[in-house]
């Protein structure tokens, strides 16, 4: 998936300040064993990551395994760095599609990634994760989980701030006033931490952009179409409308991602536009008892043009230059198990990436189950953008837009451009 990617509680502290070692744990031993092995991710994962390591060791006496977490950014640029020079581990998490340094489009043509096409579970992904597994036709990563994004609630929030959940845009709107009278936030927004920024974007264009246009993505490619020139103009205009009218944090621009999951945790705010898998963190944060659920943001006057984005998620590759390739192997077919996805996802706030019957969804994503057995689900935008700069743009962009620097055509102008770089 791209950067849209939170902290743990566990390592929202350390990880900040440490390197790619940050927040390990495992057994610390030679990597070069015959049972032992190195698995890195990033640190809003480790729960699902820790949950299948736990379950694999279980089932393979002996075997030792070293792990390591780090926030997205920083993990991505220790990542690259330690794959150029030979050190990386033997199996890490990497992200479907393009638009990130860290993504197999990026990491792939490098000979980074050990080509996974023949593993038994490959053929079973489904199409619409297959197609950002896979360069050239070669599947490099074996996606766990299903994400989407949507408005996380607190639905004692919401009873208490008289709010009801919008299913068009002008309902969103009185959300937002029914939440700011009773003294709320409607919608908890850190957009001092750079990837949040872009998720209301990606929650409202899959209906103003797809919900009408729904080969955008190959009229970008094609240079048939633009970003200033689509619906994402209009996702943009309603972004700032949002922050105009007073559905969001009082400073968005000084609000932390960390902030924005308490406010929502504690019932200060009604919702949050996130990932799913800060359902999660939610939960740990929030009082006992309290009770989340999800709804799509809505963008026009007809519920029925809604679509929620929803993707691959957590995603691991095998080192090509693993010092032990047969272990990491089997690790890797262990993680595309239904045993171990139905773990990582669990413990990670989201769906499986392959459907199974085994899997007993939180009721509270039943929403994203729905919208993507009706179709109207769409990959998260920057999986199929050509290169990380574009959803650079994107971030900047959006925090200038909140500053008064830009207003959305010239975001969307500079992200044109760096589409069109390669």
């Amino acid at each position: 998936m791209s950067t849209i990617h939170r902290l743990t509680a566990a390592c929202a502290v350390s990880a900040v300040a440490l390197t790619a070692t940050a927040c390990s744990s495992g057994t610390n031993s030679s990597s070069g064993g015959s049972q032992s092995l190195r698995v890195a991710a990033v640190a809003t994962d480790r729960a699902g990551t820790e949950a299948v390591i736990q379950a694999f060791k279980a089932r393979n006496a002996g075997v030792q395994i070293t792990t390591s977490y780090a926030d997205t950014d920083q993990y991505q640029g220790t990542l690259r760095t330690q794959l150029s020079s030979g050190t990386a581990p033997d199996v890490f998490f990497a992200w479907p599609g393009n638009g990130n340094p860290g993504a197999i489009q990026v990491l792939a043509p490098t000979g980074y990634l050990a080509d996974l096409s023949g593993r038994p579970w490959a053929a079973r992904l489904p199409a619409g994760i297959k197609s950002v597994a896979q360069v050239d036709g070669k599947t490099y990563i074996a996606p766990l989980t299903f994400v989407g994004i949507g408005a996380l609630y607190n639905k004692k929030a919401l009873a208490d701030s008289g709010a009801r959940i919008p299913a068009t845009w002008p309902e969103t709107l009185a959300f937002c006033d029914a939440a700011k009278a009773r003294g709320k936030v409607a919608f908890a927004l850190g957009n001092q931490t750079d990837w949040v920024t872009q998720l209301v974007d990606y929650a409202l264009v899959p209906t103003t952009v797809y919900a009408t246009v729904p080969d955008f993505d190959q009229k970008m490619k094609s240079g048939a179409a633009t970003f200033a020139g689509s619906g994402w103009k209009t996702a943009m205009d309603k972004y700032l409308e949002m922050n105009e009218r007073g559905c969001f944090s009082k400073d968005p621009l000084g609000t932390s991602f960390e902030s924005s999951v308490s406010q929502l945790a504690t019932g200060k705010a009604v919702a949050a536009v996130q990932v799913t898998s800060t359902l999660n963190q939610l939960k740990s944060e929030a009082p006992q008892g309290t009770e989340f659920g999800l709804f799509p943001l809505p963008a026009t006057g007809n519920a029925a043009d809604t679509r929620m984005p929803g993707a691959a998620g957590g995603a691991f590759a095998q080192n090509a230059k693993a010092k032990n390739p047969g272990l990491a192997g089997k690790f890797i077919d262990f993680m595309a198990t239904p045993e171990a996805m139905n773990l990582y996802a669990n413990a990670t706030g989201n769906l499986p990436s392959i459907p199974n019957a085994q899997f007993k969804a939180d009721p509270a994503l039943q929403p994203l189950i729905d919208f993507q057995k009706a179709g109207r689900t769409v990959p998260f935008m920057d999986q199929l953008w050509p290169n990380p700069k574009v959803q650079q743009a994107h971030f900047t962009g959006v925090q200038n837009m909140f500053s008064g620097k830009d207003s959305p055509d010239d975001v969307l102008k500079r992200m044109d451009t760096a589409y069109a770089q390669k």
